[in-house]
C-alpha cells in the first residue's frame, strides 16, 4: 500500500464508529440478499443506506412540517377549533409518510 494511501486508510478508520447489531435471521438474510444483489458493497453498507434514507425522510417531514407552521402563523386567525387543524396537519402528515 502507497504511503499516502495508508495514512487515508488510518484517517478514514479514525472517522468511522462501530456497534454491534442483532436481529433476527429473517432480516440478516435479506439484507445479505441485497447486498448478493449487487447493490451494496456489503451488510454494513446497506445499513448505512438505510440510516441515510430515514435521515433524509425525517428532514422532509421536518421542512414540510415547518412550512404547515409558518403557513399557519402568516394566516388569520383560525376560524377553527385549533385542536382540530393540528389533528387534520397529523393526519396529513400520516397520509404523506404512508404513501412514500
Amino acid at each position: 500500500m502507497h504511503r499516502l494511501d495508508s495514512a487515508w486508510a488510518d484517517c478514514y478508520e479514525l472517522r468511522m464508529a462501530e456497534f454491534t447489531l442483532s436481529m433476527p435471521e429473517g432480516l440478516r438474510k435479506w439484507a445479505e440478499q441485497r447486498v448478493a444483489e449487487g447493490r451494496y458493497a456489503d451488510t454494513d453498507d446497506y445499513i448505512r443506506a438505510l440510516i441515510r434514507q430515514d435521515q433524509d425522510e425525517a428532514e422532509r417531514e421536518e421542512a414540510w412540517l415547518q412550512a404547515r407552521v409558518d403557513e399557519g402563523l402568516a394566516s388569520e386567525l383560525l376560524a377553527e377549533d385549533a385542536f382540530a387543524v393540528i389533528d387534520a396537519v397529523i393526519d396529513e402528515g400520516r397520509v404523506r409518510r404512508d404513501a412514500a
